[in-house]
């Protein structure tokens, strides 16, 4: 973008920052993290054979081996706000979804903090099945003047659930490594045809074929959907549909406002892996660009960990990778009481909070002279 005419991160003067604790800044390329879905293999009992099964069984892991094994951190797409995963972004016709989805998808594109929210950069495919590319055009326009990105695409055609979508997709994943997020608006474009539509089973299985396919590719789907007419306390029961569609999904944003015709709405925010927020927004209507003017729950910070902390100091910039044993890291960590073993299980655990709050890649792998712990400094990249 040029000039600040276009900026859509707001200013100071609205309060955002004394409203809203955020989370530490987090900016850095996914082209950083070498594979699109995991930092790491997933050193666990399910790789390594240790899964307990039968034919006609079920299939179990012991909270030794749960502890003992190493899972790929959940990268945020934009922190705080939205992960890796299944949401559904609700809302009533022409309350501005789209524009919100044209905002968030250049954002991510481009690695623009939204509204002081840090955002993971990344490649993004918008199915936008309302539309077609002539007013895709002139809406971006409106939005970001002439600057672009070759990492934000667009398709006004797909294919069905049932019809092969997501073959077209896994395509679409195959000739782009570093995508993080795709946008269905909307979700009544792709449902499959036939059978009971409306039934919580059908509406949960709609859902949980996304989830699938978002989780094996560690990416996002953001699926745009309407409110029902029908007026309730609790704005997640507005939802069109069956509970089966919330159910199924990690999270739901639900965009509300009073009246159609003023500027300003509430977004309720609710999932899995992020606090339950509210946010009041503003939309700028000569710039065509969501605002935020107030949060009205703040973000709840971890507290720092002293064991963590510690790490951080002997990987550094200066020293930005060591290798060893459990026993031979302890010995650089005197203000640590702990045994190996359970250092090595805190770490495992850990994995998450030492990328995104330490920036540091843990592994852990298991070699002719035992588990070796390898911890790499993962620096920032500055757009």
């Amino acid at each position: 973008m040029t000039g600040n005419k276009k900026m859509t991160v707001p200013d100071a003067s609205i309060g955002v920052d004394a409203e809203q604790p955020l989370a530490k800044n987090y900016n850095a390329s996914i082209t950083n993290f070498g594979t699109q879905n995991n930092l790491q293999d997933i050193k666990s009992p399910v790789n390594s054979g240790h899964l307990n099964s039968g034919q006609a069984g079920l299939e179990t892991i012991s909270m030794d081996e749960l502890y003992d094994a190493v899972y790929p951190p959940k990268i945020p797409i934009v922190d705080g706000l939205i992960y890796n995963g299944t949401y559904l972004f609700v809302g009533a016709p022409k309350v501005g979804k789209s524009f919100f989805m044209a905002q968030l998808g250049y954002h991510v594109s481009k690695g623009i903090p939204l509204w002081g929210y840090p955002v993971q950069k990344g490649t993004v495919l918008y199915l936008a099945l309302e539309d077609d590319y002539a007013r895709l055009q002139k809406r971006l326009s409106r939005m970001f003047g002439t600057e672009s990105t070759d990492n934000f695409f667009f398709a006004t055609k797909s294919k069905n659930l049932n019809e092969g979508l997501e073959e077209e997709l896994n395509q679409f994943v195959r000739e782009h490594k570093y995508l993080r997020l795709i946008i269905i608006d909307t979700l009544q474009k792709v449902r499959e045809v036939g059978g009971d539509k409306f039934s919580y089973a059908n509406d949960y299985e709609i859902v949980t074929k996304l989830k699938k396919f978002s989780d094996e590719h560690g990416i996002c789907f953001l699926v745009v959907h309407h409110t029902r007419k029908m007026e309730s306390s609790d704005s997640f029961d507005m939802i069109s549909g069956t509970n089966g569609l919330l159910g199924a999904a990690d999270g739901a944003f639900i965009m509300q406002k009073e009246r159609r015709t003023e500027n300003k709405a509430v977004l309720e925010v609710a999932g899995r892996d992020q606090q339950d927020q509210r946010l009041e927004l503003n939309f700028n209507r000569q710039l065509c660009i969501w605002e935020l003017t107030k949060a009205e729950t703040e973000l709840w910070k971890e507290p720092a960990d002293p064991m963590l902390d510690a790490i951080a100091k002997i990987i550094t910039e200066q020293r930005p990778e060591w290798r060893g044993t459990a026993s031979e890291l302890l010995v650089l960590l005197p203000e640590v009481d702990t045994a190996p073993n359970s250092l090595t299980r805190k770490l495992n655990i850990s994995v998450e909070n030492l990328l995104l709050e330490y920036n540091i890649r843990y592994e852990s792998t298991r070699g002719h002279d035992g588990r070796m712990i390898t911890l790499t400094f993962q620096p920032k990249t500055e757009e």
